[in-house]
């Protein structure tokens, strides 16, 4: 079978794009090449900063013979019909069709097409130059004199040549003879920019690798990192180091050479004293080069840095590593000069002092005085959602009502919220915003700060994935969720809400952030409660901002759960003289609001936890057999699911689940004919032994199971509920429900009820498969 080799050969294209073109390349074409007729065995796409190779193995030669059959209308059929048909079946006259007979349906037109197959490089030769004129690239460019013309080729970078043979390898292969832009397909390449610039002739897959290979092109991408990794390992290893390996880094750097030459270069130990985040990302981003450690110390950098090269220097590389030692130290001299700027004071301390006492901040203390700064510049949040410094001021009074919640210190949690935000405003964050926490937990314990306060800084932001680890420090956990919340809330407020695909304030890893916290640390959290305490500042200050006063319409959020302290506290805000009858009015409309973003919010949140669940591995039919519309504590939901998903699998549970949907199935039925069910079970009407028994059984587990629920033993409520299987089989065993007398009837529907609001206690049991 011929094999197909194509290589689009172009100046350097960026290393991030280079993975995914090279992926879209092999689809556009292997699509293509099957929708044309044709098959193949394997595909496999290479790449290097210079070229995408795709090698296509046991491709067909030629499209099979294509005989079909277009049915057209009735022989009788009016013109306008049969045009049609002739349109659709690519006939210029009816009498090029044929008549077919049915005793049904009588005459009828068939056209009778057939396609000859065509050769293998007459596809190729009409699809690649298509492919490369509506490639995908993210951005890309025209050049040359041709560029001034309309419909002009465009590429990531400017195309140099194309390699196009196929054939089997037992014959001499054909170049594929196309051409684009006045760029015609051969079976020439070229070799390293440097070391091998002169024309490469090719025949097929396998002397391509080689022949690249001998002119110092490693065509392979993966290969290409394993050879850095491991010269860089066994380099830093030679020289009593061990490297830092970064992952991202490496799939970068193999992206920027076609022949890597790993060296060694070095800088002065005076900047060890920066801390090691900011030496590693600024040698990252600016040189693409890897950091070292002394071997045994985890967190102890050296002063040297692992650099990969794209040629073999004469001199063995010295002045290569000298060069990007220079630029080296110029970064880290910029570096170390924002890490001690960040540690002085501020010029215009006075300026600060009203959002100072604002936060009862002590300007004696550098990250102290950027948070004031924060404040003080009014610094954007979000235009309908305010400044930074409302928005610290939001999540350090949430954090502060959490923390009892949660197990933590209030001051320490509201300290933690106040200097959470306030490393935004540092030279370091301002160079490197993934820093971001980081330096706010450095600069708080240079200046004292208690460690949890100086942790909060950092892991308020955490969990930042499904695969981050969740704060477990109780300040921490506090101001994460004030945090996450907050912003929930807020844009839920403006109605800033993710739909479909799009999500830009990533407001589901928001959610799911909250999600997580509370399960993985066990945190009992009413969120209606929560949403109350934030909405009571988002709502209510929105509604009367308009007005420039507060009213008595926080005593109303009482309602959603607020609590008194939150209450008293918006009520010193509230002005007397307003009116009353807009007062009333606005009362009404805010806590119509509050109530909406709540209800719509938990649902989300519901959904977030369903996500959550499914990927723990809960089944679907257990977590919507739990979840109402009303539940809003997530630690419980969570383990309703598990104790339920342990209950079920035991042969008590499936039986007593079988019961439990008899008797909702029978029950649903009859309420669904308007059947009269009665109010309360009347013992007096109990006549067989069997439901006597229930009935005696459902007082019992529904009392136990409730007791237990209050306990928050969600196993032994189904364990109480068990006791029921027995007596549940024996009532549908010898009790007929639908008795003759109709108050017996209303009497054991109502039984049946029992069961149903019993077993409900725990979950729907309607909702679940089985």
């Amino acid at each position: 079978m011929p094999d197909l080799l194509l290589e689009l050969r172009s100046e350097e294209i960026p290393a991030r794009m280079q993975r995914k073109a090279a992926g879209d390349l092999r689809k556009m074409l292997t699509d293509g090449l099957v929708e044309a007729g044709l098959t193949y065995e394997a595909a496999r796409e290479y790449w290097t900063p210079r070229r995408q190779t795709l090698d296509i193995r046991g491709l067909t030669a030629r499209s099979k013979d294509i005989s079909e059959e277009i049915k057209g209308p009735s022989t009788s059929a009016p013109e306008q019909a049969v045009q049609g048909f002739l349109r659709k079946a690519g006939l210029s006259s009816i009498a090029e069709a044929h008549v077919h007979s049915d005793p049904k349906k009588g005459d009828f037109y068939v056209a009778h097409i057939s396609k000859p197959g065509r050769a293998a490089e007459e596809i190729i030769a009409e699809l690649v130059p298509g492919i490369i004129r509506n490639f995908p690239w993210p951005k890309s460019m025209r050049w040359g004199p041709a560029s001034a013309k309309p419909g002009s080729l465009r590429w990531v970078r400017p195309l140099q040549s194309i390699l196009c043979t196929f054939g089997p390898e037992t014959e001499e292969p054909v170049v594929v003879d196309f051409e684009i832009d006045g760029i015609r397909s051969g079976n020439i390449t070229y070799g390293h920019r440097f070391h091998a610039p002169d024309a490469i002739t090719v025949r097929r897959f396998d002397d391509y690798v080689s022949k690249l290979e001998a002119a110092k092109v490693v065509l392979d991408a993966d290969r290409r990192k394993e050879i850095i990794l491991a010269d860089a390992r066994n380099l830093a290893f030679a020289n009593g180091l061990d490297l830092v390996e970064d992952e991202g880094l490496l799939e970068e750097v193999s992206g920027l050479v076609e022949w890597p030459v790993v060296l060694m270069g070095e800088f002065e130990e005076a900047f060890l004293a920066i801390p090691a985040e900011v030496i590693r990302l600024t040698i990252r981003a600016n040189q693409k080069c890897f950091v070292t450690r002394t071997q045994g110390f985890d967190d102890a950098l050296s002063n040297r840095f692992i650099l990969t090269a794209n040629i073999e220097a004469r001199d063995g590389g010295k002045e290569i590593a000298h060069g990007n030692g220079k630029v080296v130290r110029a970064r880290l001299s910029d570096a170390l000069y924002f890490w001690t700027t960040d540690q002085g004071d501020l010029p215009d301390l006075r300026e600060l002092e009203a959002s100072a006492e604002k936060f009862g901040l002590d300007l004696k203390k550098p990250l102290d005085q950027r948070m004031a700064r924060l404040d003080h510049l009014g610094v954007t949040f979000h235009a309908k959602l305010g400044t930074q410094g409302e928005r610290v001021e939001r999540i350090a009074r949430l954090a502060e009502e959490l923390a009892p919640i949660i197990g933590a210190d209030p001051a320490l949690a509201r300290r933690a919220a106040v200097l959470a935000k306030a490393d935004l405003t540092t030279e370091v964050v301002g160079e490197f915003p993934e820093l971001q926490g980081a330096m706010g937990r450095k600069y708080a314990l240079l200046q004292g700060e208690h460690a949890s306060v100086a942790a909060a800084a950092e892991e308020h932001y955490k969990p930042q994935g499904p695969s981050d680890y969740v704060p477990s420090d109780p300040v921490s956990v506090a101001v994460a969720l004030a945090d996450k919340l907050d912003t929930l809330v807020g844009f839920w407020a403006i109605d800033e809400k993710p739909t479909g695909s799009k999500d830009p304030y990533a407001l589901r890893r928001a959610a799911l952030g909250v999600v997580r916290i509370i399960v993985e640390n066990g945190i009992r959290l009413t969120l209606r409660t929560v949403f109350a305490l934030s909405m009571a500042r988002y709502v209510v200050g929105d509604h009367f901002r308009k007005l420039d006063r507060q009213t008595e319409a926080a005593q109303h959020l009482a309602d959603l759960g607020v609590g008194e302290k939150t209450v008293r506290d918006l009520n010193k805000m509230v002005e007397r003289e307003q009116a009353p009858s807009r007062a009333e009015r606005i009362i009404s409309e805010t806590q119509e609001r509050a109530l909406q973003i709540a209800a719509d919010l938990l649902a989300f949140f519901h959904d977030r936890l369903k996500v959550y669940l499914r990927d723990q591995g809960a089944r679907h039919d257990l977590i919507d057999a739990v979840i109402t519309p009303q539940s809003d504590d997530l630690l419980q939901i969570v383990r309703r699911v598990e104790a339920l998903g342990s209950f079920l699998d035991t042969e008590d549970g499936k039986n007593l689940l079988a019961g439990t949907k008899r008797a909702a199935n029978i029950l649903a039925a009859e309420e669904k004919k308007k059947t009269a069910v009665a109010e309360t079970v009347e013992s007096a009407l109990l006549r067989e032994d069997a439901e006597k028994s229930l009935f005696a059984a459902v007082n019992q587990a529904e009392k136990q199971a409730g007791e237990a629920i209050q306990n928050d033993d969600f196993s032994a409520a189904l364990l109480a509920l068990s006791v029921l299987r027995e007596p549940v089989d024996s009532f549908f065993e010898h009790v007929l429900v639908n008795d003759e007398d109709q108050a017996v009837r209303a009497n054991r529907l109502a039984l049946l009820a029992r069961i149903r609001a019993a077993t409900g206690q725990v979950a729907d049991f309607s909702k679940i498969a089985g």
